[in-house]
């Protein structure tokens, strides 16, 4: 009986670790920290440096399953960064990353749409460009493309080009 009960406590914690290294959780505080911009902000870009990569590879987490763009890479539980938006009428919102590394960047929206993005900018850097942004909490990870390894990188939120 004793096996019994160890055997089911073991099974119940590897399940209860797995569900917890599948899937991204937007309520968590961020890492890095959160800024609150509002359409026009100065300096632009904002940038904040980080250290991309964690646990969870995207390509496989059912959290990102809808999610618009393919997701690539490893990321962490809890977003890297957090911006609280005020949106305008004139200026797009661009969200990209600049490393030496190959990055990845996935970003949960205000409406709660999930996007995802490997290389949309320079080089091996991802991009994200919201041509017209909603007001609200982006939630905004950075990931390592090749492995769970962490790597440093800068985030830029900008209203006029990608970083």
């Amino acid at each position: 009986m004793k096996l019994f009960a160890s055997t089911c406590a073991a099974a119940v914690a590897a399940l209860a670790l797995g569900a917890a290294a599948s899937a991204q959780d937007w309520s968590l505080n961020p890492t890095y920290g959160t800024v609150n911009l509002n359409t026009g902000f100065l300096p632009d870009p904002h940038s904040v440096s980080l250290q991309s990569g964690g646990p969870i590879d995207a390509s496989s987490s059912p959290a990102l399953a809808g999610a618009s763009g393919v997701c690539r890479g490893y990321i962490a539980n809890a977003p890297d960064y957090r911006l609280n938006y005020t949106a305008g009428s004139t200026f797009p919102l661009i969200v990209s990353v600049n490393s030496s590394s190959d990055t990845t960047l996935v970003v949960n929206a205000p409406n709660g749409a999930w996007y995802c993005d490997d290389d949309g900018g320079e080089g091996l850097n991802p991009s994200m460009r919201f041509d017209s942004p909603m007001s609200g909490q982006y939630d905004i990870w950075v990931g390592t493309y090749g492995a769970a390894a962490l790597a440093p990188a800068v985030l830029a939120i900008s209203e006029v080009g990608s970083h």
